[in-house]
């Protein structure tokens, strides 16, 4: 659905959120989607870790693995499932790569993805179908979707009798929507199509984020939930994992999943024996309200950019903390035109946001979080402005 845009007020800032994030005050940073940004509290606990780390390296590893399903399970019970299935990765490209080297496929299966998909993930979807024979398919969702129902009808037009995999967005990276909501994912499972779900931006953003009917689900925790970079899950459901194939063979191979996924030898463990802190930080702030505060934000930065700028708005989920408009028609086709946005945003107006190109144009993407302020959304429009003129 599109929010109605005439009534998208900015919210007032958490003042309990002042001072708890280190991101430059001068700029604008409306990208958090991309990368996130740790919370002081939350370094802090990270720099400790490494403290201990070195002044006794042989110690912290000789009782790391255990730590490491510590912190699983306290993770496990912030996402509402079973620690059983949930594997710590280091981010949804690796826990992308685990899925699809654990999935049998044989020549003549077809893996659906949609054109709204990540790039990187797509791309791995790809290789794997060149490997093995199988055959990708796109499914075309339109950016003027108009809701939940109307991308499910674009997925399932795409899905036959020889589709076996569906590698499916929770929420798009490139536009902010729903694809892989409940009601699609059961309904792939009474197909009999194995459903593999890319959560990146769920984590910390949804509740219970993690669905049951997905075979394979991950998601990042450096994201929404306050995690160190880089931190994600890996949520694989029962039949599945005694087949899941690291990446990797390594010293607890032996202990099967999720032991077996996590360890990879002399790596810094540290962001995800944190990662529980950063989850900690969310719930203490109220997790309804920053929830409430970022939606408000995002849709009324996409409100600005609309009224100020001009820009045609996108299909919107009111839960998500990340908005998308259209660029002008013929605008931002390439990457080399989208860099060169980017970059001029950045050295002239100290901006950053996603873009990225389409046959049509380019989408651009704001996020919203709590070091935001609706005055950052008002600076990107006016630069918008100016720079769309040359």
């Amino acid at each position: 659905m599109i929010d109605d845009l005439s009534t998208a007020e900015p919210p007032a800032p958490l003042l309990v959120a002042e001072g708890l994030f280190s991101v430059s005050p001068g700029d604008a940073h409306l990208n958090h989607g991309s990368y996130g940004a740790v919370p002081v509290p939350v370094q802090r606990v990270q720099e400790r870790l490494r403290a201990e780390h070195e002044l006794d390296p042989d110690g912290f590893f000789a009782d790391l693995p255990d730590r490491i399903a510590g912190a699983r399970v306290r993770i496990a019970a912030e996402l509402a499932t079973d620690p059983a299935r949930l594997a710590l990765v280091a981010n949804v490209t690796e826990a992308v790569a685990i899925a699809l080297d654990s999935i049998p496929f044989a020549p003549g299966d077809r893996i659906l993805v949609t054109d709204h998909g990540y790039g990187a993930v797509n791309q791995a979807v790809a290789r794997k179908a060149a490997e093995t024979g199988a055959e990708l398919v796109v499914a075309e969702v339109p950016l003027d979707a108009p809701d939940e129902e109307a991308v499910r009808e674009a997925v399932l037009a795409a899905v036959d009798g020889r589709t076996t995999v569906a590698v499916l967005d929770r929420i798009t990276s490139l536009t902010a929507r729903t694809v892989a909501a409940p009601k699609l994912l059961a309904e792939l499972r009474e197909r009999g199509v194995t459903t593999v779900v890319d959560g990146a931006h769920a984590p910390g953003m949804l509740p219970a984020p993690v669905d049951p009917n997905a075979d394979f689900w991950f998601g990042n925790l450096h994201k929404w939930a306050f995690a160190p970079r880089a931190t994600g899950v890996l949520a694989v459901r029962p039949e599945w994992t005694a087949r899941v194939r690291p990446l990797a063979l390594s010293w607890e191979h032996h202990r099967g999943f999720p032991a077996n996924v996590e360890w990879r030898g002399t790596c810094d463990y540290t962001p995800w024996l944190a990662a529980p802190a950063g989850f900690e930080l969310l719930r203490g702030l109220g997790w309804e309200a920053v929830a409430a505060h970022n939606a408000a934000l995002a849709s009324y930065g996409r409100r600005v950019l609309v009224e100020r700028a001009g820009l045609r708005p996108l299909p919107a989920s009111p839960e998500v903390w990340m908005r998308a408009v259209r660029l002008p028609d013929g605008r931002f086709g390439t990457e080399t035109e989208v860099r060169a946005l980017l970059a001029e945003l950045w050295r002239r107006h100290g901006i950053r946001v996603a873009v990225r190109p389409g046959p049509d144009g380019g989408v651009l993407r704001v996020s919203a979080q709590l070091y935001n302020r609706a005055a950052e959304y008002e600076r990107l429009a006016d630069a918008l402005v100016e720079l769309l003129k040359e």
